[in-house]
């Protein structure tokens, strides 16, 4: 069984995996994510997973013939790119923005498998309905400093939960990583995805 190596310091997605079996090794990829620019929504978050994968890839730490996964995620609205917001009054700004509105969670992944030197890559998209939270709301939720620290300045598995109205695909990839997508580049490799499930 090949050593899964999540490249992402994300805890949800840390959480999410081993939820469904998996037990990661973490090494963060330390990419800057600025340096891609000018692209639409979709291909920024693959983009930035092939960056974020091949960083770790040659690392020492990760083990021969291990399987390395880079994810990114940004929300689009109206066809804009939102990842982790600078500050709380742009968090704000764009919860104002958000409210009674719809986005879609665009996760880009990438899966490398070290033993083979193959990669597969892919978007994962998932449309999200938001709540028409009020200003206080806004407030208290920017204030318990979650909304700077995830893309799109939200969560569906803490404490936004509660402003999420709705979504339509796969709820996993708004946490962070899409489980049947994975699943389908870890065949798409050759190997077994129930085989990579911690025994």
């Amino acid at each position: 069984m090949p050593t899964f190596v999540l490249a992402s310091a994300s805890p949800a997605r840390l959480t999410t995996l081993r939820n469904a079996g998996l037990d990661p090794q973490v090494v963060v990829s330390g990419v800057d994510e600025s340096q891609v620019v000018g692209v639409p929504p979709a291909e920024l978050a693959l983009r930035l997973a092939e960056l974020k994968c091949a960083a770790v890839v040659g690392r020492p730490e990760v083990p021969a013939g291990a399987l390395v996964l880079g994810c990114d995620s940004v929300l689009e609205l109206d066809g804009e790119a939102l990842g982790k917001p600078a500050d709380a009054d742009e968090a704000v700004a764009r919860w104002r923005s958000m409210r009674g509105r719809s986005g879609v969670l665009r996760t880009g992944h990438a899966l490398h498998d070290t033993a083979s030197g193959r990669t597969v890559a892919a978007t994962a998209s998932t449309t999200v309905h938001f709540a028409d939270v009020e200003d206080g709301e806004v407030a208290a939720y920017v204030a318990t400093g979650e909304p700077l620290h995830v893309a799109g300045a939200f969560t569906v598995d803490g404490l936004g939960g509660a402003f999420v109205t709705g979504i339509e695909g796969d709820h996993h990839n708004v946490v962070g990583v899409s489980l049947p997508l994975l699943r389908t580049l870890v065949n798409d490799l050759g190997h077994s995805w129930t085989g990579l499930w911690a025994r």
